[in-house]
């Protein structure tokens, strides 16, 4: 997503919460190159691609593309966790993503193949709701679903300027930061760096409001940076090159500290249009895939 210009403080010196190492996970879109929703067999070929680099996924919306059904076949066939996606940003959507969520999740198969359910995807930092009315649906759904770990994504700084306290401090036990150097205008030789203080930020503030390192399970919701044919932004250049930079310099330092990692995202998605960003510069958004459309790694993905 897009950020507005925030300038990172100075690194923190350690993150906290460390452990041996991170766990990488991919988001994944639920449309084909051509724009045609997936089906079970299209999931079942992006993970045998991931397969040998991660085994977790996040999506955005149970219901759109009938998601929940076609994916959580092809995990548990798979031996993949997936995190589903709630839009609580209307009643409508909200109750279109609850009802596709137990439709799925009664068969016992699918149920299984489920880490985590997120109710929206940056709602603070668009301001479409505010932290009390998120932290509403939130607990509607773990009433609804009371075995299964429920939580939000948002910006980073949205946790660490105080507008998820209610949210933190509300029972939520899962919480994905997102943070993305390149929304930030950031030159590729200061990306890292960026992207590092700004979880070291959030994750500080969540865990110094929830009183202990291990409350709340958190990860880096998104982040990556666009390849070969996507747009600049300010003074992040658009390159394959800084793309495979930023993995290995970003992502897997974070990795390597303990910070569990989702990376934006697992393959090109040519079929979505051009966004309109806060200047109102068109940009180019499908190329942001560590893999191409057909499933070809751009470069090695290993730490």
């Amino acid at each position: 997503m897009r950020f507005s210009n925030i300038i990172p403080v100075a690194l923190a010196a350690t993150p906290l919460a460390v452990s041996a190492a991170g766990t990488l996970g991919f988001a994944i879109g639920d449309k084909m190159p051509n724009g045609v929703c997936k089906s079970t067999a299209d999931y079942e070929a992006d993970f045998d691609a991931l397969e040998s680099t991660s085994t977790v996924v996040r999506t955005y919306s149970a219901n759109e593309c009938n998601t929940a059904q076609q994916i959580l076949p092809a995990a548990a066939g798979k031996g993949f966790k997936v995190v589903l996606g709630v839009w609580p940003d209307s009643d409508a959507a909200y109750a279109a993503d609850k009802a596709a969520l137990q439709s799925a999740l009664s068969n016992e198969s699918n149920a299984a193949a489920v880490y985590a359910i997120t109710v929206g995807s940056e709602a603070l930092y668009r301001g479409t709701l505010t932290a009390d009315a998120l932290l509403s649906k939130i607990q509607d759904m773990q009433e609804t679903f009371p075995d299964i770990l429920i939580g939000t994504a948002d910006s980073w700084n949205k946790y660490q300027d105080g507008t998820a306290d209610p949210i933190i401090t509300g029972g939520v036990k899962l919480l994905l930061v997102n943070a993305f150097a390149y929304w930030q205008g950031q030159e590729i030789t200061n990306g890292s760096h960026t992207y590092l203080d700004d979880l070291a930020q959030a994750f500080g503030h969540i865990q110094s409001l929830a009183g202990s390192t291990d409350a709340i399970e958190l990860w880096n919701g998104e982040t990556g940076w666009p390849a070969d044919g996507g747009s600049d932004y300010e003074a992040a250049t658009a390159s394959t090159e800084n793309t495979e930079t930023f993995y290995k310099q970003g992502v897997c330092a974070a990795l390597n500290w303990g910070y569990n990692v989702f990376y934006f995202e697992a393959f090109d998605e040519p079929w979505k249009p051009a966004s309109v960003g806060d200047t109102g510069a068109s940009g180019d958004e499908t190329h942001w895939g560590a893999f191409t459309s057909d499933r070809t790694a751009k470069f090695s993905l290993s730490c």
